[in-house]
């Protein structure tokens, strides 16, 4: 396949690894791949995205397009920071029930862009994003509403899964993660002091302003 690299930037979180950022309940990050920007959700808060982004040098002109995991919102709540910004396409759930214009409405696992897919709405609830590399699979979540389970079998139809980033809610199933490589649990996730504990070697901890490469 060719991606020379891959980078996730976390612009929003209820954490934040330097005081120059705002944190804040909900997740948003920029994923950086095959010459595309892809923002991942937009956080809770317009006013707390805007600030991030123009810390971390993020030009919302940039951004090729917008995955949105799920219509809560902590997780729609920025995207007003945006619309005048960009015409980025928004891809969105099919159950999403915010009245947005220009909008792809996705039920199927869904190809967004070359070696970029959607799992696909999962248990009526949520999509994940999956970002194909040339050995590995990098799977970002919202929530993890659907379960981690589902959105581990759901993103592996696109290869070996070695890298899941986002929130987990309270998932507590931890063997599912043996065979992961990189796990960075963020925002909702209850139990990121277990993971770390259990998996250090693997644990890479998220927070407004973390990078993660591959």
């Amino acid at each position: 396949m060719g991606c020379l690299n891959m980078r996730v930037s976390i612009l929003y979180d209820n954490t934040a690894r330097e005081d120059r950022f705002t944190p804040g309940w909900g997740f948003s990050c920029l994923v950086e791949a095959y010459g595309r920007n892809i923002l991942f959700d937009t956080g809770a808060d317009a006013g707390i995205l805007a600030g991030n982004m123009k810390i971390m040098g993020v030009d919302p002109r940039t951004i090729d397009f917008i995955f949105l995991s799920h219509d809560h919102w902590d997780h729609t709540g920025g995207l007003s920071a945006l619309t005048e910004k960009t015409d980025a396409r928004v891809y969105v759930p099919e159950s999403f029930a915010g009245v947005l214009t220009a909008v792809t409405r996705i039920r199927k696992p869904m190809k967004l862009a070359e070696h970029v897919h959607s799992t696909g709405e999962l248990k009526n609830a949520e999509q994940s994003l999956v970002v194909c590399l040339d050995d590995k699979v990098v799977v970002v979540a919202g929530c993890a509403h659907p379960g981690v389970r589902g959105i581990l079998t759901a993103a592996s139809a696109f290869g070996n899964v070695t890298a899941l980033i986002g929130g987990l809610h309270g998932f507590d199933d931890f063997d599912l993660l043996n065979g992961l490589k990189t796990i960075c649990p963020t925002h909702c996730t209850r139990h990121i002091d277990e993971i770390a504990a259990i998996y250090p070697e693997k644990y890479i901890p998220g927070g407004v302003g973390a990078t993660i490469s591959f």
